[in-house]
């Protein structure tokens, strides 16, 4: 195999302009879209835990929907489906001196509705993980339902939702891979650009795929940081190690208390 060493190890350790600047658009897409999912898929969670029917439907409709169709024919659909069909064309637009172009803008439209049919289910669940109990015994004492949920079921809920919307979250990164789709120049594209300049499609790909790793890697340690913050608030025990949750090590104790007892067998006397 004619692996170009030099030109791997250059690529890695000293990225280009261009390659540095889709690294930090993969970053922004994520962390924005991420961050407008959440508001959106708290809302649809509320809508499906509504009195009222029509809100209950049209959040189960939407989950449907968007759960059950592919991430790359919702983007294509978003910005080049709408634009070909007159409905609506995403256009550049200057935000306080930086230029968004009107493809990521669709990129965080599209990642955005996705992931929000997700975190709705995952904030569902976490609600309803509290005791009924205690928004009743809240409503009992005077307060408000919005008050109850607000300072009563969120909290709790919280600290259970957390793991799962960090999963979600670095899930979101990686899907962020294929917005080269519609011609956003994260990092995929402008790897993909540079392969078919070089010919060094090996090699390049490997360095897309590092720098990939090394985000959710990052991430994993922000996330069990926040795990440990609402759990020590919390008063329980530690999340697990960011090494157990990369490579599964766990410490000897650790593995003799996970481990099963022994289960002791007697026989029946003669």
């Amino acid at each position: 195999m004619n692996f170009d060493w030099t030109y791997f190890w250059e690529s890695l350790l000293l990225p280009s302009p261009r390659f540095l600047s889709g690294l930090a658009l993969t970053v922004i897409i994520s962390v924005v879209s991420m961050a407008l999912a959440l508001v959106l898929g708290l809302l649809v969670a509320l809508m499906g835990r509504s009195r009222f029917l029509p809100l209950r439907l049209l959040s189960a409709f939407y989950v449907w929907i968007i759960r059950g169709t592919p991430l790359l024919v919702q983007l294509v659909i978003i910005y080049t489906g709408l634009a070909a069909a007159g409905l609506f064309r995403f256009e550049d637009v200057d935000l306080v001196g930086a230029l968004i172009r009107g493809a990521v803008q669709a990129a965080i439209v599209g990642l955005m509705l996705n992931e929000s049919a997700y975190i709705s289910e995952i904030v569902r669940s976490g609600l309803e993980s509290v005791d009924r109990g205690q928004n009743e015994a809240a409503l009992s004492l005077g307060m408000t339902p919005t008050a109850s949920m607000r300072k009563i079921i969120v909290p709790q809920a919280i600290r259970i939702m957390v793991p799962p919307l960090g999963n979600s979250f670095n899930g979101l990164m990686k899907s962020t891979s294929i917005l080269s789709v519609i011609g956003v120049a994260e990092m995929f594209q402008v790897g993909s650009t540079m392969s078919s300049a070089t010919f060094k499609v090996f090699e390049v790909y490997l360095v897309v795929a590092i720098y990939y790793l090394a985000l959710t890697t990052v991430w994993t340690f922000i996330q069990t940081g926040i795990e440990n913050a609402l759990n020590t608030r919390a008063g329980l025990p530690r999340a697990e190690s960011v090494w157990k949750r990369l490579f599964g090590l766990r410490s000897r104790r650790q593995r003799a208390v996970t481990a099963p007892a022994p289960v002791l067998q007697t026989t029946d006397a003669a």
